[in-house]
């Protein structure tokens, strides 16, 4: 469910006109539903009633600083994944002791950083990487809270480029290692063993996965007591998905997640930390865009749009499907003909959809990318000197925009000459 309708024959954001927001800051925007975040966000935190836990919101899904803060509002903690997050999440408000910190690739300046500014825990990706943090906290004269992220070798039955929980990926060490490995994160001085994490990839529409890697890390958590580890926190990662078309089978509801941990995880004693992005935020941000041009090819009709894959570059980079709506409500019946949907860059990958079937649309109508609001604005890009675009914030019937489009000028004078030219 979202807040995103059509009321008099106009798509809303909550209570405010999709045109309004256009004549205010142009196209094209992301707009983004507080409503729609505060839903999802309950969702989790209610799937998991009952047991000890802390929903960590992952914020490469998206992490401008107002939905952060909405979010910590709730009482949300935050997954980073890099010291840019790490300072993003300390600037919106959210304290260390809610911020967990991921990554198969963390510095030691991030440790550093983490370790001065507070951490609830780092997820451990490798053995390099928890020798360099127990140095780094020996030399701050601390311990480093860990988990170690083991890849248990799941199918997690999605897109080849958002699984991370097959043996081949690089994520996480082996489960059949994991026993060798805790036992030299005891033996280290500046690491304190706190739990174990998994996460086995993104936009899972199916449980069995997560059912086949929760028993695993249920036999693993055992085993680890046995050895005289003292494992009293389960990160089981996130990834539940979100349906992108209106015509999709509905992924499984926060709610039965909730309810497979329960079953699995629940007698273990453990508090439970789970980092969902996609399911919080995906559905709860459009992408607003123009009709630039109708063209006419040899043998199709091509819709040239305003936005381009520097500000949405899903369907470019995995072929992902957005539905894509006019923003004025077609009359009921009115026939549908094929468009080509496409940007202004100068890239044949530049194509949001081939073949899509709509209502007639003309140069200057509006149309709205459903489903944008995970791993949209966060992934775009400054290509072919294209501004990057406004970020709007609704609640109720107010409006504000959470990140302005720069001008040229802006986006020039960042560059600097050297002085032999």
């Amino acid at each position: 469910m979202d807040h995103f309708l059509y009321k008099n024959g106009i798509l809303h954001a909550e209570d405010v006109p999709l045109p309004e927001i256009a004549a205010a800051v142009g196209t094209p925007f992301y707009v983004y539903s507080t409503a729609t975040l505060t839903r999802h966000f309950r969702l989790f935190d209610e799937a998991l009633e009952g047991m000890p836990h802390l929903v960590c919101y992952a914020m490469k899904a998206a992490s401008n600083q107002a939905i952060l803060k909405t979010l910590a509002e709730l009482g949300a903690g935050m997954d980073v994944v890099s010291g840019g997050e790490y300072a993003r999440a300390v600037a919106a408000g959210v304290p260390g002791d809610r911020i967990v910190f991921s990554g198969v690739g963390k510095t030691r300046e991030e440790m550093r950083a983490a370790l001065t500014g507070g951490i609830r825990q780092f997820n451990v990706e490798s053995e390099p990487e928890m020798r360099a943090l127990s140095e780094v906290a020996v030399s701050l004269g601390v311990k480093a809270p860990i988990t170690i992220r083991v890849n248990p070798d799941v199918d997690a039955e999605t897109h080849a480029k958002i699984a991370t929980g097959k043996s081949e990926n690089k994520f996480g060490i082996p489960i059949s290692r994991a026993r060798a490995v805790y036992a030299e994160a005891a033996a280290l001085p500046g690491i304190d063993v706190v739990g174990i994490d998994v996460h086995i990839g993104s936009q899972l529409t199916k449980l069995a996965p997560y059912r086949n890697a929760f028993l695993k890390v249920a036999e693993l958590t055992d085993a680890l007591r046995a050895d005289g580890h003292d494992i009293r926190r389960l990160d089981l990662g996130g990834g539940l998905g979100i349906p992108y078309t209106r015509d999709n089978e509905a992924p499984p509801l926060p709610i039965e997640y909730g309810n497979l941990i329960k079953e699995i995880l629940g007698d273990k004693g453990c508090e439970i930390e789970i980092e969902p992005g996609r399911l919080v935020v995906g559905n709860a941000g459009l992408l607003v865009s123009e009709v630039i041009y109708v063209k006419e090819g040899e043998d199709r009709r091509f819709l040239i749009l305003d936005a381009a894959m520097n500000d949405l570059i899903r369907p470019a980079m995995y072929d992902a499907h957005h539905d894509i709506e006019p923003v004025v409500e077609p009359a009921p019946g009115t026939e549908r003909i094929a468009y080509d949907i496409v940007g202004p860059v100068c890239e044949s990958g530049d194509t949001f959809a081939k073949g899509r079937h709509m209502t007639p649309l003309s140069d200057g109508d509006l149309v709205a990318f459903r489903s944008a609001g995970a791993y949209g604005a966060v992934m775009s890009s400054e290509y072919n000197s294209r501004p990057l675009i406004p970020e709007v914030l609704v609640k109720g019937d107010q409006f504000a925009v959470i990140r302005e489009r720069p001008s040229f000028d802006e986006m020039i004078k960042r560059d600097t000459i050297p002085q032999w030219l």
